[in-house]
C-alpha cells in the first residue's frame, strides 16, 4: 500500500485535517510511517545499524518511536503521536487507529515475541499501555489510559487499570472510529451495582420495620 494512501486515510479520518497535501507536510504521525517504512526495510534485509539509525533519526523528528522490526498494516492512522512506543515484536493489523502516549510493550519477562499482536480496525486510546506478546482482536477498541496485561477478544471494549471488559459483541461503527469517549466506565458501573444493592437493603429494611409496627400494634 503506498504512503498516499496512507495519507489520504489520515485525512479522511482527522475533521481537523483540511488536506492530504497538510498531511503529507505536517502530520507528524505519517512521517513516522515514512521513517518506519525505511527503517523496516533495512531491518528485513539485516542492515540492522542502519535501520536503528533511521528509526531513531525518526523518533527525534517525529517524538514517535518505532522498532525497526515491528510490522505494521495498512492504513494506519497515529493521531498527535507524541509518545507512542511501539517494539520490536509488535505486529498492527490494517485500519488501526492510536493516538498519543500509547505504549505497545513487553514485561521483560519473555522471550522471542515479547510485544503485541494488534488486530484489523482496533482502536488504543490516549496513553494506554498494552504490554505482552497476546492479541487483540479485531474491531476491540482499548480506553484512554488502561492498562492491558492479557489478551483482549475480537469485537471488544476494555478500560481501566487493569484493563477490563466494558462491551463484548459489539461491531466498530466507522463513524466512531475516532471515539475515545462513549466507553463504559468500570468504576461507576462498579459503583451503580453497590448503590443497587444499598437501596434494596433500605427498602427491605424498610418492609421489615412497618412489619414490625405492625406487630407491636
Amino acid at each position: 500500500m503506498s504512503l498516499l494512501s496512507d495519507a489520504r486515510n489520515i485525512a479522511s479520518k482527522d475533521p481537523a485535517a483540511k488536506s492530504t497535501l497538510e498531511v503529507i507536510l505536517l502530520y507528524s504521525g505519517f512521517h513516522a510511517l515514512i521513517w518506519h517504512k525505511m527503517a523496516h526495510w533495512c531491518y528485513q534485509h539485516r542492515l540492522l545499524f542502519l535501520a536503528r539509525l533511521i528509526s531513531q533519526t525518526g523518533r527525534f523528528c517525529t517524538g514517535i518511536e518505532i522498532h525497526p522490526g515491528a510490522k505494521i498494516g495498512n492504513y494506519l492512522f497515529i493521531d498527535h503521536g507524541m509518545g507512542i512506543v511501539i517494539g520490536e515484536t509488535a505486529e498492527i493489523g490494517d485500519n488501526c487507529t492510536i493516538y498519543h502516549g500509547v505504549t505497545l510493550g513487553g514485561t521483560g519477562k519473555d522471550k522471542g515475541k515479547r510485544h503485541p499482536t494488534v488486530g484489523n480496525n482496533v482502536l488504543i486510546g490516549a496513553g494506554a499501555k498494552v504490554l505482552g506478546p497476546f492479541s487483540i482482536g479485531d474491531n476491540s477498541m482499548v480506553g484512554a489510559n488502561s492498562v492491558v496485561l492479557k489478551e483482549i477478544p475480537s469485537n471488544t471494549t476494555v478500560t481501566g487499570i487493569p484493563a477490563r471488559i466494558v462491551k463484548q459483541n459489539t461491531h466498530r461503527i466507522p463513524s466512531l472510529d475516532l471515539d475515545q469517549v462513549h466507553i463504559p466506565d468500570p468504576i461507576m458501573q462498579e459503583l451503580c451495582k453497590i448503590n443497587d444493592s444499598i437501596e434494596g437493603l433500605k427498602a427491605l429494611y424498610q418492609e421489615i420495620d412497618q412489619k414490625n409496627k405492625a406487630t407491636s400494634n
